[in-house]
């Protein structure tokens, strides 16, 4: 990353777009509390990346394409262990894993294996696993890829629902037509943020209609492999 600097709004969805090398991948690292900065400052949920990275994975939730839930683990079972992962009592986690399963159509799922559900179901299930301690901030990286259109709506229901109760939503995605659907958009070139506005400012900045054009507009100055 080149000095990136941006703010993010409590309650905002955020998108956070770039080719594959951007430097997308290390910022989140380093937000989430996993990697350092060599220089700069940042704060996360108001802590530190340097000193408070502890406190920081305390208070955000993450989701990745990649992995995110137990596969050998029943729906149940996996709702449980993140709570207990996430420091929550038993009473609480009884409660709130009753009314997510039931919020989420899998009481009759309840006792399957994660593994036997189709990627639909796994992927709403996680990105509700990941706010399951109520964090301040969720981080999703590229939460939605291989799944249908259908499907992808749906997950995003859940996200707006997430920003309503005062979750912010740090999303990165591939998928241009989920990009209208954050608040702001942040584009990275070479490591920099070449672009941060609404979508509709920036297709007016751009002078097109859509935020394929304006990424490919962005990813087109891009000079290093």
């Amino acid at each position: 990353m080149d000095q990136i600097t941006f703010d993010v709004d409590r309650g905002e969805i955020f998108g956070f777009l770039g080719a594959n090398g951007a430097g997308k991948t290390t910022a989140m690292r380093i937000l989430c509390g996993l990697s350092h900065p060599t220089s700069g400052e940042a704060t996360v949920a108001g802590f530190d990346v340097y000193k408070q990275a502890e406190k920081i994975k305390a208070n955000i939730g993450y989701m990745s394409q990649k992995f995110s839930l137990y596969e050998d683990l029943t729906v149940l079972e996996n709702i449980e262990f993140y709570g207990g992962v996430y420091g929550l009592s038993r009473s609480e986690i009884k409660t709130r894993s009753e009314k997510l399963i039931t919020t989420l159509g899998l009481s009759n799922e309840a006792k399957k294996l994660v593994g036997e559900l189709p990627l639909g179901w796994k992927q709403k299930l996680a990105f509700s696993v990941a706010i399951f301690h109520r964090p301040k901030i969720v981080f999703l990286d590229e939460p939605t890829g291989g799944v249908d259109p259908v499907t992808r709506r749906q997950f995003w229901d859940l996200i707006y629902q997430a920003a309503n109760d005062g979750i912010t939503v740090f999303v990165t995605t591939h998928y241009m037509d989920e990009a209208e659907y954050c608040n702001r958009i942040s584009v990275m070139v070479d490591g920099r943020v070449e672009a941060l506005d609404s979508p509709t400012n920036l297709k007016k900045e751009f002078n097109t209609h859509s935020m394929d054009e304006v990424f490919y507009q962005l990813a087109r100055r891009a000079k290093r492999s």
